[in-house]
């Protein structure tokens, strides 16, 4: 095969769009369907699919329809809808899905996420893909496709339907910073209708990336004069497919993803928590949980991790993408398990445990144990610039003490990237992204002031290192 920028990475396939237009998701897609019918040999004959609003996505999801028709099976559009609801509506119907969407990384990019029909793929199901696939080009007419986009919205919005009691919601003023995900109408329509008022902010035309995590980029700098312009107890929001959470409090804070992840699990009573390395060091302190299970980075590992750890189990990145399992109930009434990212349920959860406390959102973050944890990424470096910068770091001699100073090393941790913590205990986390090319920098520490310091310190000293 021809040099590609295409490759697997924590949720789904991931390269240039230009790469995965045309023959690529063609091809991608008729891997899938050769697996499919592989490990799910029961499965319906439909095949769901949903896209993001970048500009490539509709081309792909047509190149991936055309596919589906061509190996026997019937595509299905689900059009512009949240991946959560497009994997819970392929869910229902026993069939697989395919969402096009390069999630949070730059609009260039562009990626597809695969679903069985018991749920997302695992690593084992990417490896079958791959060896699925071959260069025989896909050819044929454009493919007639079913249009079910209103009934998975509709079972999706269904899903939250009994999650907090009528009217949970009122007297909160929300404001949703709609830009260009797909969940900009959902976040309103749903979060209204538990009784808030809400305030449509910032919609976009086209595509913008919006990465949750990166608090300091340019695209999240209004939020903090609308909460105070329009009076607001909150602003909502969601990245481009709809499944990583954005939240700012009343104060004009964000509030981390791991900590929405938190609350979910403590809305809903989860027994086991499930999340990466990634996520605050402090979550093991929280009392109400019998254990905290911690995997690497990237949601199959999340969800294979769940799956062998019974009844009881949520799961959560620092994202703040949050997983339902087995055995979670919602006021007494089972709640599905839906074995990938949703932003929404954190979003509800956590609103609503800030409305029963009778305390703000800010006053409830502030209550729980964890560390101050930033996080922030360069961008335009080459994998193999982070992988080799995290090799030094991680094995060679010497390395991670001479680059950390005066700050000093107590000890390291080579999980998922290379997690340094410093003679006083803080930590610094240095890890390559897997969906773009980007070196991610997490950090915890005792204050505020010294995480601050500590994520510019580490950011500072990765570019020195990769030369950037």
């Amino acid at each position: 095969m021809s040099p590609t920028s295409l490759s697997f990475g924590t949720s789904g396939l991931r390269g240039l769009a230009r790469d995965l237009e045309g023959q690529a998701a063609r091809r991608y897609t008729r891997a899938f369907i050769r697996h499919l019918r592989a490990v799910a040999p029961s499965m319906s004959g439909a095949v769901y699919l949903g896209a993001d609003f970048r500009p490539s996505s509709k081309s792909i999801l047509a190149d991936c329809a055309l596919a589906i028709a061509q190996s026997g099976l019937t595509p299905v559009s689900c059009g512009a809808v949240p991946t959560p609801a497009l994997a819970l509506h392929a869910q229902a119907q026993g069939g697989a899905a395919i969402m096009v969407t390069g999630s949070h990384i730059p609009a260039d990019r562009n990626g597809l996420k695969f679903y069985l029909p018991s749920g997302e793929i695992s690593k084992a199901d990417e490896a079958g893909i791959v060896a699925a696939l071959d260069d025989a080009p896909v050819e044929g007419p454009a493919a007639e496709v079913v249009d079910e986009g209103a009934e998975a919205l509709g079972r999706y919005s269904d899903r939250f339907a009994g999650l907090l009691p009528a009217g949970a919601l009122s007297g909160l003023r929300i404001g949703v910073y709609q830009h260009t995900t797909v969940a900009r109408d959902l976040l309103g329509d749903i979060i209204g209708g538990f009784g808030a008022e809400i305030v449509p902010l910032g919609r976009l035309e086209g595509f913008v990336p919006v990465d949750t995590e990166a608090f300091a980029d340019p695209v999240l700098a209004p939020l903090a004069g609308w909460v105070r312009e329009h009076g607001l107890d909150a602003i909502v929001s969601a990245d481009g497919d709809g499944d990583r959470p954005l939240l700012m409090d009343g104060e004009g804070d964000f509030v981390r993803g791991d900590v929405l992840g938190l609350l979910a699990a403590r809305h809903l009573g989860a027994r086991t928590i499930v999340t990466p390395v990634t996520s605050n060091s402090g979550i093991e302190r929280v009392e109400g949980f019998d254990r905290v299970i911690r995997t690497r980075v990237g949601s199959p590992y999340v969800i294979e991790a769940m799956a062998a750890a019974g009844s009881g189990v949520v799961g959560f990145e620092a994202n703040g993408g949050t997983f339902v399992g087995p055995g979670v109930t919602a006021r007494g009434v089972s709640l599905p398990p839906l074995p990938t990212r949703d932003a929404l349920l954190p979003l509800l959860c956590a609103l609503a445990q800030a409305m029963a406390s009778g305390t703000t959102l800010a006053q409830l973050q502030r209550g729980l144990p964890l560390m101050h944890a930033l996080a922030n990424r360069l961008q335009n470096v080459p994998r193999e610039k982070s992988l080799a910068f995290l090799d030094r770091l991680g094995q060679v001699p010497g390395f991670a003490e001479t680059l950390f100073g005066d700050l000093g090393v107590s000890r390291k941790a080579v999980i998922d990237g290379v997690q340094v913590w410093t003679g006083s205990g803080d930590m610094v986390h240095f890890r390559a992204s897997g969906n773009a090319p980007e070196l991610r920098c997490y950090v915890e520490a005792a204050q505020e002031g010294q995480a601050r310091l500590l994520l510019e310190w580490g950011l500072r000293k990765a570019a020195e290192a990769v030369g950037t």
